[in-house]
C-alpha cells in the first residue's frame, strides 16, 4: 500500500503533471474565487486569504492525483 502511494507521488511530481495541474488549479481557483469571494475581491469585505488559498489548493491536489491515476493505471495495463 504504502509503495503504490509512492508510486503515486512520483508521478504526480512529475513536470508535466505538475505544470498541468497548476494549470488547472488556476483556472479553477481563480473561477471558485470570483464566485465565492467577490465582495472581498471589489473591496467591500475582508479578504479570506485562508480560503483563496484553499481554492487554488484543492483543485491542484485534484488534477494532479487524477493525473497521476491514470498514467499509474496505464503503465499497470502495459
Amino acid at each position: 500500500m504504502i509503495d503504490a502511494w509512492g508510486r503515486l507521488l512520483r508521478i504526480a511530481l512529475t513536470r508535466r503533471i505538475v505544470g498541468t495541474s497548476i494549470r488547472v488549479a488556476l483556472l479553477v481557483g481563480t473561477i471558485l474565487n470570483l464566485a465565492n469571494h467577490w465582495g472581498a475581491i471589489v473591496g467591500a469585505l475582508q479578504l479570506p486569504w485562508f480560503h483563496i488559498a484553499v481554492n487554488y489548493l484543492i483543485p491542484y491536489c485534484v488534477a494532479s492525483y487524477s493525473a497521476a491515476r491514470q498514467e499509474l493505471s496505464n503503465t499497470e495495463r502495459e
